[in-house]
């Protein structure tokens, strides 16, 4: 069951930093075309007999180390994330890309977390955002801009696509696990006034097709990013 707060305290966090200004663009598709992009030890998420990839473009702001001051260290990111589950149920986020302008954090490659450097802005237009990025290498770019609204009561779905508390990522066979604790997101509604994408054809996903659900966040601020914990054969094949 996926909890609007967070699951574990992280204790001893490797990074802190707040998540600003995110928008979060959700899609539904068949399990089986998720699934086939997942590694062995992962299980495609279903709300409502779906699986759901997610366009999330944020600005991180005071990145840094745990013992380190908040610092002006501040960038865009934009991630594209489906939601996931070990077989013994705990639940979490696969990134199938995250975009950034900052090349520190290709850093995190070193565990398969897919990092990408892009030329990547965040600008208001009004009470638009437009958020747009285009991929150093190969063809990948995106141009999205909302229109943020109302606050929202999250209810089931909401919770469900936006409140993760870990994140999975693979290098060398080996699956790694991530944990996350922050605040609960102030959810509000928002709408899509225009979105060209070409993220979801790059991670090997078929075009989105209906309309999206949107939220809107103006952020969390006290972000902390755990150690990863290699996660043993047994945890990956649910005997533990």
């Amino acid at each position: 069951m996926v909890s609007r707060c967070a699951e574990q305290s992280v204790l001893v966090p490797l990074l802190k930093a707040r998540w600003l200004r995110q928008t979060f663009v959700h899609w539904p598709y068949e399990p089986q075309a998720v699934q086939a992009l997942l590694p062995e030890g992962l299980i495609a998420d279903t709300y409502g007999e779906k699986a759901w990839v997610s366009l999330t473009p944020f600005i991180m702001e005071a990145v840094r180390p745990a013992c380190v001051p908040p610092t002006p260290f501040t960038f865009p990111e934009t991630n594209l994330r489906t939601y996931v589950r070990l077989p013994d149920g705990r639940e979490g986020l696969w990134f199938l890309s995250l975009d950034v302008t900052a090349p520190l954090m290709l850093a995190a490659r070193i565990i398969g977390v897919p990092y990408h450097v892009g030329n990547l802005l965040v600008r208001e237009h009004g009470s638009v955002i437009r958020y747009t990025g285009t991929r150093r290498s190969g063809n990948s770019s995106y141009d999205l801009a909302v229109r943020p609204g109302a606050p929202l009561v999250a209810g089931g779905l909401d919770t469900w696509l936006t409140s993760r508390w870990r994140a999975f990522s693979r290098s060398n066979r080996a699956l790694w696990q991530t944990p996350v604790q922050h605040e609960p997101w102030p959810l509000r509604s928002a709408a899509v006034e225009n979105m060209d994408q070409t993220l979801t054809t790059s991670a090997g996903l078929p075009p989105p097709s209906g309309p999206p659900v949107v939220h809107f966040s103006p952020g969390v601020r006290r972000v902390r990013l755990g150690i990863p914990r290699l996660l043993k054969r047994p945890d990956v094949t649910g005997a533990g």
